[in-house]
């Protein structure tokens, strides 16, 4: 049997066995593709079965594409000896390698297994308990957050602390709450996009959703950079918009996500929300400055606006309040809570809001009764004894 076959053999009873653990292609030739390092194989658990995912390693760029058996073998007997000249498989059983030397020639060998048991294999579906996001995912490497190796470099732990924590939240909101497959999901303000690619990833490879996000950002840079990582790293229903919130109309929402939005463009976002009946809700506000050029107390209460910070802070508490309240009045249950410790990150409050019941569906979003006149006489009351005319999402929502 020819050296190349063997592997390919291997390569196949190892996966065809549950013993495949990863395959490493190294040693470009002259004749790869440009800029072309290394490629890594593993085994994925997709919502269609059992594939192999091909991770290309550039200089510059990961891309990632998943293959079936078949088409695994295919295309790695196209690679070996033409776009790589070394190939490593591990597997529990048996190590196996393959290397061409100068003249082309192919040599075989094998040795006693240097890594882990079948029971260990990493898939989509089968991490470390409680982890909802593979930290050798190669978008988080595109965007600067891990090392070549899959490591959270020492300046972004604290945005790996914050992404994990956004999941944790949208998992529990999923509980509660759950979208369709294939939902449609809005990102307003997504900024570089870490955030939207966790999502993304959490959404279609660890609850294989097939989701189809959009991301809102006003900066075409940043557009052009998060459209182009998603197509390197393979995630097709992922895609950006350079546009402004407040003319992103779609057709169809089921879940709103706003993290960067300021001062009144959250309340843009909270209002195309409300009106497309999104089940799902979920904004981290910041620069309140609308209600804080509105307030005017001129009872007890005015004291409390003597001093800047304290009537910053008074203004950031009235703005969400409201915002919670008026969520509350169009048939949603909300929470107002710390998103992740100051110690970390500046925008610390989220607000998430849940349609619940009958309103889970695509009817009208409303309240009636009592719950809805309380929750809007509280607004009113608010208004009244802070001296405020019109919260901006009251106006959006009157339109």
């Amino acid at each position: 049997m020819l050296p190349t076959t063997q592997f390919l053999t291997a390569f196949r009873t190892a996966f065809e066995s549950g013993q495949l653990l990863k395959c490493t292609l190294s040693k470009p030739s002259p004749t790869a593709p440009e800029g072309l390092k290394n490629l890594y194989l593993r085994p994925v658990a997709l919502k269609k079965g059992l594939h192999v995912s091909f991770n290309f390693r550039y200089k510059t760029r990961d891309e990632v594409k998943n293959f079936e058996l078949n088409e695994t073998v295919a295309q790695l007997e196209k690679m070996l000896g033409t776009a790589f000249l070394n190939a490593d498989l591990l597997t529990s059983e048996r190590d196996f390698f393959l290397q061409f030397d100068k003249k082309g020639a192919a040599h075989f060998s094998e040795k006693k297994p240097s890594q882990k048991s079948p029971a260990e294999i990493p898939t989509a579906h089968n991490r470390p308990k409680n982890r909802l996001l593979d930290p050798t995912a190669p978008w988080l490497h595109q965007l600067g957050i891990t090392n070549a190796k899959g490591e959270v470099l020492a300046a972004h732990q604290d945005k790996w602390r914050q992404i994990n924590k956004y999941l944790e939240t949208i998992e529990s909101l999923l509980r509660d709450s759950p979208i369709p497959s294939g939902a449609h999901i809005a990102d307003m303000g997504s900024g570089k996009g870490y955030l939207t690619f966790a999502l993304y990833d959490f959404l279609e490879n660890h609850l294989s959703l097939a989701p189809h996000i959009t991301g809102i950002e006003l900066r075409p840079g940043l557009v052009d950079f998060c459209n182009k990582t998603a197509q390197q790293v393979g995630f097709q229903n992922l895609t950006f918009v350079a546009q402004d919130i407040a003319d992103y109309h779609p057709a169809e929402l089921d879940m709103l996500i706003a993290l960067h939005a300021c001062d009144t463009a959250t309340d843009l976002a909270l209002a195309a929300g409300i009106r497309q009946k999104a089940r799902i809700i979920v904004v981290a506000p910041c620069c309140h400055k609308q209600i804080r050029r509105e307030m005017q107390a001129h009872n007890e209460l005015a004291p409390l606006l003597h001093h800047g910070i304290l009537e910053e802070r008074q203004a950031e508490i009235l703005t969400d309040g409201i915002r919670a309240l008026l969520l509350e009045a169009e048939g949603y249950h909300t929470k107002v809570f710390e998103f992740i410790s100051t110690e970390h990150t500046a925008k610390n409050v989220m607000i998430t809001a849940t349609r619940s019941g009958q309103l889970a569906g695509r009817g009208d979003s409303r309240l009636s009764g009592t719950r809805r006149e309380k929750a809007l006489s509280q607004v009113a009351a608010l208004k009244a004894g802070f001296g405020i005319r019109e919260h901006w999402l009251e106006k959006l929502l009157a339109k």
